[in-house]
This record gives structure tokens, C-alpha cells and sequence, in this order.
């Protein structure tokens, strides 16, 4: 939750009146006491994580008063919002009348170097509008082919050129890395206020 792209992207979006909570999934909570690289957790552990968080938000005097929540995440964790969100919304009124959206910054449609495996097939059942920020030439999903899965009416992306997964372009596309993030947050926020 701490990396610098977490730190920056945070930081910035926090300038433009939008607040963030920022949370770890057990493997990297371990990581981080432990010292050892584990392996991501099993997708049940991930989903109940956001569950937790999400209740405890809703118990929380310091945030129950929000009018609007998102969620969203980086790679995996934007995933696991979008698998989370139609789940929370049918078991929490409380809940579905506070979640506006969901932001994925790098979403993996699939995993690397196995286009065929594609981790999409919920996407057009979501209940809430979804916002995708992705590199031109994600390794995980590239522009062109994103653009031939059906993704739903509610997915809008934001495509950033010359982008990897973590929105870096090459020197010779004349961006620069802090430019992206700053595209990505402005996408963002404006995602944001404008629902």
C-alpha cells in the first residue's frame, strides 16, 4: 500500500479533494513483517479482505458519514474490486447506496504473455460504472487488444500512450512517468466527482 506508485498516485489524487484508504492484502502485510515474497493469497482470502474493509468502514463514525464510495486498486487489487462489487451491493443496502464505481489502474485482462486467459468475463455484469486506466502497451492487456473484448456499456478506459502496467512509457514516446500518473489521477478524479 506503501510502493512509490501507490505513494504518488495517493498523494495526488488527495490534492484533488478526493480521499483515499489505502489497505494491504494478507500476503503483502506478510511480506512486510516477515521479510519473505509470498505469493499472492487464494482469490477467496483477497475477496474477503475488501469485504472486511468495507464493513469496517461502514462501522466507522469517521467514515459512515461519506456520501460516496469507490473502489478500486492497482493490477490485481482493481480486479479484485470488480469481482467484490456486485457481491457487496446485493448484501449491503448500506453499501449499495454508497458505492458509485470502481477505478482499476492497470487492469490484468490477462496473464502475462497468455492472451487467451482472459479475467473479463464478469466485467459486463457490473452494477456500477468502471473506469480503466491501462497503457497503451500493457503487457497485461495492450490498446489493441483490449479493444476487440466486449467489455459492457458501464467500462470506460483511459488509455495512456506508450504505457506499461505501471503507466511507465519509453523515453522515445516523449512522456514521461510522472505525466501518466498525473493523466491518471486528473481521469480519476474527474471519474469521481462526476458520479
Amino acid at each position: 500500500m506503501d510502493s512509490a506508485f501507490m505513494n504518488s498516485f495517493s498523494a495526488k489524487l488527495t490534492e484533488k479533494g478526493v480521499g483515499v484508504v489505502r489497505f494491504e492484502f494478507p500476503y503483502m502485510e506478510q511480506r512486510r513483517h516477515g521479510g519473505s515474497k509470498r505469493p499472492p493469497d487464494k482469490q477467496d482470502i483477497l475477496l474477503a479482505t475488501w469485504k472486511k474493509l468495507l464493513l469496517q468502514l461502514q462501522s466507522d463514525p469517521l467514515y459512515s458519514d461519506i456520501d460516496s464510495y469507490f473502489l478500486g486498486g492497482k493490477s490485481m487489487g482493481g480486479r479484485m474490486a470488480t469481482l467484490v462489487l456486485n457481491e457487496l451491493l446485493e448484501m449491503n443496502a448500506f453499501l449499495h447506496s454508497k458505492i458509485k464505481g470502481v477505478v482499476c489502474l492497470g487492469y490484468p485482462f490477462h496473464p502475462s504473455g497468455k492472451p487467451e486467459k482472459l479475467r473479463t468475463a464478469h466485467l459486463p455484469e457490473l452494477k456500477k460504472p468502471l473506469l480503466v486506466i491501462q497503457g497503451t502497451r500493457d503487457a497485461l492487456g495492450n490498446q489493441d487488444e483490449v479493444m476487440t473484448y466486449p467489455l459492457g456499456d458501464n467500462t470506460t478506459i483511459e488509455w495512456l500512450e506508450d504505457g506499461d502496467h505501471d503507466f511507465k512509457p519509453r523515453k522515445k514516446s516523449g512522456f514521461s512517468h510522472d505525466q501518466h500518473i498525473d493523466r491518471a489521477v486528473t481521469a480519476t478524479a474527474n471519474f469521481v466527482t462526476g458520479l
